[in-house]
């Protein structure tokens, strides 16, 4: 009986790890695609080995436009607007109203005083720093719920960023 418990256990722990993994791929393959200005980090904390700290700049502009008495809560929506680049720029907290043209909904969490999107942190393969340090953008694959995933970076041309594709 125990044996049983422990093989049902198990089976049902497997499932749900393969769809979080499944959920998330097909996030990546069919997500909005949103991109989002960095802003400036510590240098010193730039680039750690395989490490690339992050800020956005939207999440800067969600903690001005909260001010002290209207602060955005541990957790939340914000509206940002695309430009015709895909560049979001912040627009206003989400109230779960309609969305207007060009605009799209993004979930954020408020991490030791700090908006945090998903990740604030971008690791990449051992010896390939030199490949992101022209980095201007994060490119996001957006759910319709707002979740978010950080798919890649980007240059300040937009160009996609990282070792050569053979």
């Amino acid at each position: 009986m125990r044996k049983a418990i422990a093989v049902m256990a198990g089976v049902l722990l497997l499932a749900a790890v393969n769809w979080g993994i499944y959920a998330r791929e097909r996030l990546l393959a069919d997500g909005r695609v949103v991109l989002m200005e960095l802003a400036p980090v510590d240098p010193r904390s730039l680039m750690q080995g395989d490490f690339m700290a992050l800020r956005f700049k939207v999440a800067s502009e969600v903690l001005q436009a909260g001010g002290s008495s209207n602060a955005p809560a541990e957790n939340g929506r914000i509206v940002v607007k695309l430009d015709e680049r895909g560049v979001g720029s912040y627009v206003r907290r989400d109230g779960g109203g309609p969305l207007g043209q060009g605009e799209v909904a993004l979930v954020y969490r408020i991490r030791n005083g700090q908006v945090k999107f998903a990740t604030n942190g971008f690791f990449f393969q051992e010896g390939s720093a030199q490949d992101y340090q022209r980095a201007r953008y994060g490119e996001f694959r957006v759910a319709p719920s707002g979740d978010l995933l950080l798919a890649r970076l980007r240059g300040e041309n937009l160009e996609r960023l990282g070792p050569a594709q053979h």
